[in-house]
């Protein structure tokens, strides 16, 4: 998942490797236009298909895949996505010479097994009795002020007509401040092969806390117990894209994105990048039709009434200019590599989804904060170590909920993300005509302008963490329009 991203340590990765070996002759009746000569039996890979979003074209492409000794996993046949998997080494190039494919790629550069372990701190018992009116954690939720979400509680919880899908690793639907909101009915694991799967168990967390910690900062109930989130009345829905590798494969965003529109969720929240690649690039095949593929997911999910809002990233990188790229392939061994702008981080930089930032307690950029004029859309409190907020804890992290009715810190982007999910969740149940354009013009009016800082940005000290901020007060490179605000967004008369 290489988030901008879930904190997590490595410790093994064993690839699958099927024992056969040898040609593998093209069956008669295959759609391949032209013989590639020779087949090598390899690691056994998922590919994303593309081609035209009707059945007639769908079916033509499966046969294709079959033909060539490829099995269809799954079809997405509203946006012309077919899933496949082969451990023909040349199975995207005989592909690609279909009648009816637009492209073909390889959705991972190994067959993979991988043990992730992610680490987050769990929060202490509250010391003494929460003011009233509050949760008992509340005081230590520096970042729910940070934005005014006590005052827009005031006026407005949120609605249940307002459905939130969390693209992430599972929520802990058992959770005491979870479970009053989380919608099993619309609930989903996406991480076989990129298959809808709605067992119950399915979706629930397994080796990361990473999506229990966010459903929290969107929506944790207000009910007397815990914390506080940013629109405690909304529903939940746990979208599974997470394998237990900690992996978000484009095969499995494809069907989180296509699911989302088909339900027809106000806001999606997606604290992740698409592996394998940090950024895909036009040139190369396989990433161009990872791109494809999952553009058009998003694109059918805006065009079913959902706005996406996703993480900027965790790696001090300046998005409006790329030059390289040291992470990717992520689920083998990355290397460095020349990027430009075409290359494309997913889906943050996909066309209308919502890019966040992060900024700690003084409303500065967090150190580690991704940027970009032009990219990032809005910043929000994603916390900050070295920013240390005047709470009971001292702790400039986000404190939020993980399983087993347990709280904990984390810090990143990924946690900037939600809090501006649940102020678009607000927004929406404000305004519950507005399509995701308008919900997008709602949240950039509504936020706080924060103005480049002076010179180059050094937060540490040390300049390992230097940036330079590009643009004015309401648009600019760290912040895009500003910090988004809670307590506007429920002022219908504003």
């Amino acid at each position: 998942m290489r988030v901008p991203r879930i904190s997590r340590t490595r410790y093994a990765a064993v690839g699958l490797v099927l024992a056969t070996a040898g040609a593998l002759a093209l069956p008669a009746g295959t759609a391949v236009a032209a013989p590639v000569s020779g087949s090598t039996t390899g690691p056994l890979l998922s590919y994303v298909v593309n081609t035209k979003a009707n059945h007639g074209q769908v079916q033509k492409v499966e046969k294709a895949v079959t033909n060539i000794g490829g099995t269809v996993v799954y079809s997405y046949e509203q946006i012309g996505v077919v899933i496949a998997r082969s451990n023909d080494t040349k199975f995207a190039e005989k592909l690609r010479l279909a009648s009816g494919v637009e492209s073909v790629g390889a959705s991972r550069t190994k067959g993979i097994t991988a043990a992730d372990q992610e680490t987050t701190e769990v929060a202490a018992e509250p010391v003494g009795a929460a003011a009233n009116g509050q949760e008992p954690y509340e005081a230590n939720q520096w970042d729910m002020r940070q934005i005014g979400v006590d005052k827009a509680h005031k006026i407005s919880l949120g609605s249940r007509n307002v459905t939130v899908g969390v693209l992430d690793s599972g929520i802990d639907a058992t959770h005491e401040d979870l479970a009053p909101n989380v919608d099993a009915s619309q609930s989903v694991s996406c991480i076989d092969g990129g298959k809808p799967n709605t067992d119950w168990k399915s979706w629930q967390p397994t080796t990361s806390d990473h999506g229990t910690h966010v459903a929290g900062t969107i929506g944790a109930a207000k009910n007397g117990k815990g914390i506080v989130g940013v629109a405690p009345n909304v529903k939940l829905a746990a979208v599974k894209v997470v394998d237990d590798g900690g992996f978000i494969y484009p095969e499995y965003a494809i069907c989180g994105f296509v699911w989302a529109g088909e339900h027809h969720f106000k806001v999606t929240n997606n604290s992740y990048f698409v592996d394998p690649w940090m950024f895909n690039c036009p040139n190369d095949k396989d990433q161009s039709a990872i791109s494809d593929a999952v553009r058009k997911a998003v694109a059918f999910s805006q065009r079913k009434g959902v706005l996406n809002v996703a993480a900027a990233g965790n790696e001090n990188i300046d998005l409006a200019h790329k030059t390289t790229d040291v992470a990717s392939p992520d689920d083998t061994t990355p290397g460095s590599r020349p990027i430009n702008n075409n290359c494309l981080s997913l889906p943050t930089e996909l066309p209308g989804v919502i890019a966040v930032s992060a900024v700690g307690v003084n409303g500065d950029k967090s150190y580690y904060s991704s940027y970009g004029k032009g990219v990032v859309t809005v910043a929000a409190p994603g916390g900050d170590a070295r920013q240390i907020p005047n709470t009971p804890d001292k702790n400039g992290r986000i404190l939020s909920t993980i399983p087993g009715n347990k709280y904990g810190y984390k810090q990143g982007t990924s946690m900037a993300t939600p809090h501006v999910t649940g102020v678009v969740a607000l927004l929406a149940s404000t305004f519950p005509w507005a399509s995701p354009d308008e919900l997008t013009e709602l949240l950039t009016n509504q936020a706080e302008s924060h103005a480049c800082p002076t010179g180059v940005y050094n937060p540490t000290g040390n300049g390992q963490y230097n940036a330079t901020c590009e643009g004015g007060a309401d648009d600019n490179g760290f912040y895009g329009a500003g910090i988004i605000n809670a307590e506007k967004a429920v002022q219908w008369w504003r």
